[in-house]
């Protein structure tokens, strides 16, 4: 990894990381593809890429295949920890399929005690608000991510 890099960049990289593998997961979900397929599109085509003159956030790949890698190889446990969280008693299966790539790839966050689970929380809240902007999914996100976060790492808190 390149050490030039300031915190607050590292940290944007490993923002856009997430948003990349919520939206990979929800492709592989719809398309039927394998990780493998979807993650090199991404690698190929998404990071750091120009679409209409903007450029596309350059997301810490590592960070991304790490996130892929987990939420598919844990996707039943961390189904399962979801529907435990998802206090409406909903299953997993009919929530939106946004909101499904994204529990999956926090959960493959939380799974992982790299990051605190408070900031875990917090990105993908934070994400939940670029799908959502006028939603109130992000306030759902929150409650079901601590939830989870609480079950997967209850020392934390």
């Amino acid at each position: 990894m390149n050490t030039s890099l300031s915190g607050n960049q590292k940290r944007k990289m490993k923002s856009a990381a997430r948003l990349y593998a919520v939206q990979a997961l929800f492709q592989m979900e719809h398309s039927s593809q394998t990780v493998e397929v979807v993650r090199r599109e991404f690698l190929d085509h998404r990071f750091g890429a120009v679409y209409e003159g903007d450029e596309m956030q350059d997301g810490d790949i590592g960070h991304f295949a790490d996130v892929l890698e987990t939420a598919v190889n844990h996707q039943a446990a961390i189904d399962q920890m979801t529907d435990r969280a998802l206090v409406a008693k909903w299953p997993i299966a009919r929530i939106d399929p946004t909101l499904r790539a994204l529990f999956r790839a926090a959960g493959a966050e939380l799974r992982d005690t790299g990051t605190p689970p408070r900031v875990v929380i917090n990105e993908y809240v934070d994400v939940a608000r670029a799908f959502f902007p006028d939603g109130k999914e992000p306030k759902f996100v929150n409650a079901v991510l601590d939830h989870m976060a609480r079950e997967a790492q209850p020392e934390a808190f």
